[in-house]
């Protein structure tokens, strides 16, 4: 299973790689504001600077929702960095858009996906990755891993290629769950990522052992 970093935090991105564990950095316009970037040379200025740090796939969302806007907009992205994948949201032209983006060889996520059957269009259209929103599904009361768990059985019996990217994880624990439930990536910030080193037992028994070390060789 694939690692990516669900930010547009450089800082972040740069101390996931350092742990070796980067396989990628998925971003949308809540993240890049939420880091102050706005407008759009500097956006995609960010993409670039984005895309030259990490090796693997850099997911760049789409702001049009119409079907000429998303096709130009994935010509433009697409001109930054060959890494770079085009976020095209789960919606009418989103299908169409990725049908053209995969006619033509330009990769594509796509984003905002809550079910099975939105699964099977992304799919059908050629999308690279398919990115279930499994935070929020729980919020409304419904078990988003079993979503996860829905499509990799749909997509292993139909031979689909696109990749099962889970979204909105919010937990180490959902990352483990992911994995046992047939995602091919999760997408999470840093910090879910650095939850997955802590346990109570690795903390007492590391202290045992330098406390053991220290009385035989104070």
């Amino acid at each position: 299973m694939k690692f990516f970093i669900d930010t547009a935090n450089l800082d972040h991105i740069k101390e996931a790689k350092a742990l070796g564990i980067l396989d990628g950095v998925t971003t949308n316009p809540s993240l890049m504001a939420k880091e102050g970037i706005t407008g759009k040379d500097n956006i995609l200025k960010h993409y670039a600077a984005i895309a030259e740090t990490v090796d693997g796939d850099v997911s760049a969302e789409v702001i049009s929702t119409d079907f000429a806007g998303m096709v130009e907009e994935a010509k433009v992205l697409t001109e930054i960095a060959n890494n770079i994948v085009v976020k095209i949201p789960m919606i009418m032209d989103g299908i169409k858009a990725l049908s053209w983006c995969s006619e033509h060889g330009i990769a594509t996520n796509c984003t905002l996906v809550f079910s099975g059957a939105q699964a099977i269009l992304a799919a059908k259209a050629g999308a690279t990755y398919v990115s279930p929103f499994i935070g929020r599904i729980d919020d409304i009361n419904w078990e988003g891993m079993d979503l996860i768990k829905q499509i990799a059985e749909i997509y292993a019996i139909q031979g689909f290629d696109t990749e099962i990217l889970a979204a909105s994880i919010r937990t180490s624990k959902h990352i483990v769950d992911a994995a046992i439930s047939g995602a091919d990536v999760v997408t999470c910030p840093l910090d879910s990522y650095l939850g997955m080193l802590k346990h109570p037992l690795t903390d007492i028994g590391l202290e045992k052992f330098l406390a053991d070390y220290r009385k035989g060789n104070s």
